[in-house]
């Protein structure tokens, strides 16, 4: 299937490795235990989708300082996890103190085809990839390899910011006005461009030291690079806050004041070939 545009944004390539391993410690001192947006949307959906089983073989790919491979772990699995700053995996080892025979950590850029082959060809019965997907400068390279980590009709599941309300020049917004004698506040977004892929930096969390690369990719470049190698899409969330969660915060621009806007999109893809 031909693409009118290319996932990879290769002069990126090893420009991001820095900046993470320079925010790495911050990053995790943040939301290493834990925030509302890994508690409540990212991975409940991701551990549905997933639907692992005891015994099964798991990567974990660009896992932080692996927090979702100690809950992986505690589900009865084995788990090779890995992420191109040191600085993470430092932290990953430090956290992990249950289950520690049943967890590899590694060291490996995720661009690098070889070093993803020598984690085991045909491991795998499944590979995750939290919330990073939109921070690798080149996909291509992974979403080639997997079909040679994976068994047959394995799967992979990923969360990534969402490509269409929460990228690269989207704006939050909120409206005020009078219905009936009551002041109601609305809150929603404003997108302005979404059908090009582009990077930028950001920050992933407010006050981090130094802004990270960002990669834009629409839902349909994205999943078509998936599809040309061999994946099926067979399961996605998009997930909101809960009704109860609104009186939680007070930021007029908060997605938890957006329920039916999904910050985070989450799926599946399945290996049919």
């Amino acid at each position: 299937m031909a693409q009118e545009h290319s996932p990879d944004f290769p002069e990126y390539d090893g420009k991001t490795v820095p900046i993470w391993d320079n925010i790495a410690g911050w990053w995790d001192d943040k939301i290493g235990d834990g925030n509302d947006f890994q508690d409540y949307l990212i991975e409940p959906a991701t551990e549905r989708l997933l639907e692992l089983k005891p015994g099964e073989h798991v990567l974990d790919i660009a896992c932080g300082a692996g927090r979702f491979a100690r809950r992986m772990l505690a589900l009865g699995v084995t788990v090779v996890a890995f992420d191109h700053a040191e600085k993470f995996i430092d932290r990953a080892r430090q956290r992990t103190t249950d289950n520690t025979d049943k967890i590899e950590y590694r060291v490996i850029e995720a661009t690098d085809k070889a070093a993803l082959l020598s984690l085991g060809e045909k491991r795998f019965d499944a590979a995750v990839c939290t919330m990073a997907l939109m921070d690798m400068s080149s996909i291509t390279p992974l979403i080639s390899t997997l079909p040679r980590l994976l068994k047959p009709g394995g799967r992979f599941v990923f969360s990534v910011t969402h490509p269409v309300f929460n990228s690269g020049t989207v704006r939050q917004v909120a409206e005020q006005y009078n219905q009936e004698g009551e002041i109601i506040t609305r809150s929603g977004i404003t997108v302005t461009e979404y059908t090009e892929p582009f990077a930028y930096k950001g920050m992933g969390i407010r006050g981090q030291p130094e802004l990270q690369h960002y990669f834009h990719r629409p839902v349909g470049l994205l999943f078509n690079t998936f599809f040309e190698h061999g994946f099926a899409l067979d399961g996605m969330e998009e997930p909101t806050f809960p009704e109860d969660f609104q009186g939680k915060s007070d930021h007029p621009l908060s997605f938890a004041r957006m329920l039916s806007l999904p910050p985070v999109l989450v799926a599946r893809m399945r290996l049919v070939k």
